[in-house]
């Protein structure tokens, strides 16, 4: 019998390439690729499709190809990142079953002052914030120093050595920066001096929690801010990529370790995440931690923290992938009978 077809989609390049944030567009590409080599070597019959601003592209590629499912890679086109929870409602509205998260639930990660009361209100930590529109920053009641970051963008986008401010006059600045770059709306969040630390959680197909990375910062040149900016997590050639190395899995106590896994699993479910997601943390000392972001869907290209995670568990790349798409074709199963159950509630009684 024939493995089922599917289709890996994934978001076409849109950006110039003087843009200054045109490498995060890129990669999927190549993540795209080995997602295919992967899902082929193990017998699935695979098509690729890369669609960008046009809606359109997307529906008539799935009706030409008509997949068992759609392994999903669209991240959002570099211009509009909203759209990458618009292809999977759109996925969800033909019901196509594919990987990865829900459309809820990207909408609601991209927003990440929302996400941050989520976790509020279910107890969970994060550091203190507030959401500014426009320039007339308020009276602020946040501790010193403070991190500004675009709300509504993600991939470290708009992080930079002045995204860390320690006064009212540097806040402003940077506000008005971000705001006449990115548009409204603007986090400004308290800093967390400490170790930084990733999360990963995977369905394989049960709910797994990966081996806890950690971001090690080996700068320490006056005025540097130990943070992860665009340099440093998208060019290589950078200082600040070299001076923000990961490890794998990161040294600290078993309880602490617990305690991230405990967390990130509360925070996949909170939100609504499904197959893989990752949770960024910082954690100050003697072991406080604060959950920084929920990313639903993260980067898992070969390279990725998310695949050496996998590798530490002895999980391989095309084990993987192979597992998301059984994952999909179970809910697509679950879906179908739920269908039929409900037709026969319907059947007028004989």
């Amino acid at each position: 019998m024939a493995l089922p077809r599917v289709l890996v989609l994934h978001n076409q390049p849109v950006l110039p390439s003087h843009h200054p944030e045109v490498e995060s567009e890129h990669e999927v590409l190549e993540t795209a690729e080995a997602v295919e080599g992967a899902l082929t070597a193990a017998g699935f019959l695979v098509g690729k499709l890369g669609v960008s601003h046009d809606p359109a592209a997307l529906v008539q590629g799935v009706q030409r190809f008509r997949p068992d499912a759609v392994f999903n890679l669209f991240e959002g086109t570099g211009d509009d990142g909203n759209n990458e929870a618009y292809a999977a409602g759109l996925l969800q509205w033909m019901k196509v079953p594919f990987t990865g998260c829900p459309a809820q639930t990207l909408s609601l990660a991209r927003n990440k002052a929302l996400t941050k009361h989520f976790l509020r209100s279910a107890g969970l930590p994060t550091p203190d914030f507030l959401v500014v529109e426009d320039a007339n920053v308020p009276d602020c009641p946040l501790d010193w120093p403070l991190i500004v970051k675009p709300a509504l963008l993600d991939a470290s986008v708009g992080l930079d050595q002045g995204s860390v401010v320690c006064n009212r006059q540097e806040l402003e600045q940077r506000v008005s920066c971000l705001l006449d770059r990115y548009g409204p709306p603007v986090l400004i969040e308290e800093f967390v001096h400490g170790r930084e630390f990733n999360v990963a959680v995977v369905e394989l197909p049960e709910l797994t929690v990966l081996p806890v990375s950690e971001i090690l910062f080996t700068e320490n040149k006056p005025g540097y801010w130990p943070i992860v900016t665009y340099d440093a997590k998208w060019r290589p050639e950078s200082a600040e990529y070299m001076a923000t190395p990961p490890t794998y899995p990161a040294k600290m106590s078993s309880r602490l370790a617990k305690r991230l896994g405990d967390i990130a699993l509360e925070a996949f479910r909170l939100t609504g995440c499904r197959d893989y997601a990752r949770v960024d943390y910082r954690v100050r000392a003697p072991g406080r931690p604060y959950v920084l972001e929920v990313n639903p869907n993260p980067d898992i290209s070969p390279d990725a923290g998310f695949t050496v995670a996998l590798k530490v568990l002895g999980i391989s790349y095309a084990q993987f992938a192979v597992q998301l798409v059984h994952n999909a074709l179970a809910r697509a199963s679950r879906s179908a009978a739920f269908d039929l159950d409900e037709v026969a509630l319907l059947q007028p009684a004989s």
